[in-house]
């Protein structure tokens, strides 16, 4: 055989026992992702896409019908009431922001009831970073719930702090922590629980990494709004950028007013040629974060072999495609980047090395050797360089590929002399 990839034979036998072990999961994945994958497709004919809606305008963007199809096509798929689907926002964080200022005025409240979020939230709601255009800068008040001792939301304490409250944000995903990432029953039961206490609550589900991971997504448990990035799941690998927001129409509608102008909205901007990556990018989504999910689960599979502390078990419910592996210092974290980035399609030639990234307090390694730079749908590993040493895993395009790629962060750390079989 004709390939770059040389495997020790114990690793490759672990491997083959963990696939194994992971073909309950493996099962249970591709049956979610079909279902995903014939609500996409039940919407796009429900919304009569046609070649037309594929081609993009510029200037202006006055009476796009892609962009407006596309915005139908997503709010069918995820059950909103509607959706902003963009190529302009640059990140998920972006998109966050959109939403946070779009719906909370000064005097305003927006409480966090999954804890702290992570860091590039920090400075968009004024944690850290005073003076530069924060929630806290626009007179808008924060406060946060703690978690549980185990990582769970702690519903009473929810139930007191949002009391008098405007917004209630909950972050889906785990960021850089060991928490567990929250299911559709745990976010409905946030929301249960806020809103007999404030029937009135708008609530924001940071939902990146989480789409078309579970059956439904959050708005079926009750959330106001959901937004995440073009990037990660929803994308499915084709489009190069973007994000959305989804959920209640006013709502959506006061977010689209934030991101262009009032009396604007969604009427305006022009979607250039990206009408079709953002269209076909998420009629390959399902599929897309299926091989995501599977790379996930064959990686803990096999590091929980190797010994090591994996975030959450392989065997697992998962609520979205982010795996953490506790690795227990510097040189193990940077190796297993390294393999990685070795069993990437792009610049796997490059050694990663840890940076001052902006938006984050430590420095961090991060490993992805993708078509689209910093697409975590890809496969991509990354890691702030601080106790625990975790890396955080996500992605995958194909699990043949994401497959080769774990194994090459193994060899990487046998070969580093930082594993031994």
């Amino acid at each position: 055989m004709n390939t770059v990839f040389t495997f020790s034979d114990p690793l490759l036998a672990l491997a083959e026992k963990a696939e194994a072990d992971a073909a309950e999961q493996f099962s249970r994945i591709d049956k979610i992702a079909a279902l995903h994958a014939e609500r996409i497709l039940s919407a796009m004919i429900r919304q009569k896409v046609s070649e037309a809606h594929l081609q993009g305008t510029t200037g202006y963007g006055y009476g796009d019908l892609g962009r407006e199809t596309l915005d139908a096509v997503f709010a069918d798929a995820v059950g909103a009431e509607d959706a902003l689907v963009r190529h302009s926002f640059v990140s998920g964080t972006h998109a966050l922001t959109v939403a946070l200022f779009g719906s909370l005025r000064a005097g305003d409240t927006i409480v966090s009831l999954t804890g702290a979020p992570y860091d590039t939230m920090e400075e968009v709601i004024g944690i850290r970073g005073k003076g530069n255009g924060s929630l806290s800068d626009y007179g808008i008040a924060y406060r946060q719930v703690e978690l549980l001792p185990d990582g769970m939301p702690d519903l009473p304490a929810i139930r007191q702090a949002v009391r008098g409250a405007k917004a209630a944000y909950i972050q889906r995903s785990r960021g850089y922590s060991l928490r567990p990432s929250y299911s559709i029953a745990d976010i409905q039961s946030m929301v249960e629980t806020a809103r007999a206490e404030n029937p009135d609550l708008l609530i924001i589900v940071d939902n990146c990494y989480g789409e078309f991971v579970e059956e439904v997504e959050p708005l079926a448990a009750g959330a106001d709004l959901i937004v995440g990035s073009l990037i990660k799941n929803p994308g499915g690998g084709i489009a190069p950028t973007g994000g959305y927001i989804a959920g209640k129409k006013k709502a959506v509608e006061q977010c689209a007013y934030r991101l262009t102008s009032p009396g604007m909205g969604k009427e305006v901007g022009c979607t250039l040629d990206f009408n079709r990556q953002m269209m076909m990018g998420l009629f390959f989504a399902p599929t897309v974060v299926a091989s995501a999910m599977k790379t996930s689960v064959f990686a803990l599979s096999l590091f929980s072999k190797l010994g090591f502390a994996c975030y959450p078990a392989y065997d697992a419910h998962r609520t979205d495609i982010i795996a953490a592996i506790r690795l227990g210092d510097e040189q193990r974290l940077c190796s297993f980047c390294k393999g990685i980035q070795k069993g990437s399609p792009i610049d796997s030639f490059a050694a990663p090395e840890p940076w001052d990234m902006p938006g984050y307090d430590s420095k961090v390694i991060m490993a992805a050797g993708a078509f689209t730079m910093g697409a975590s749908i890809e496969l991509s590993a990354d890691a702030p360089l601080r106790y625990p040493y975790a890396v955080w895993l996500q992605g995958g395009l194909t699990y043949p590929t994401g497959r080769l790629g774990i194994l090459s962060a193994a060899q990487q750390m046998i070969d580093d002399g930082l594993l031994k079989l």
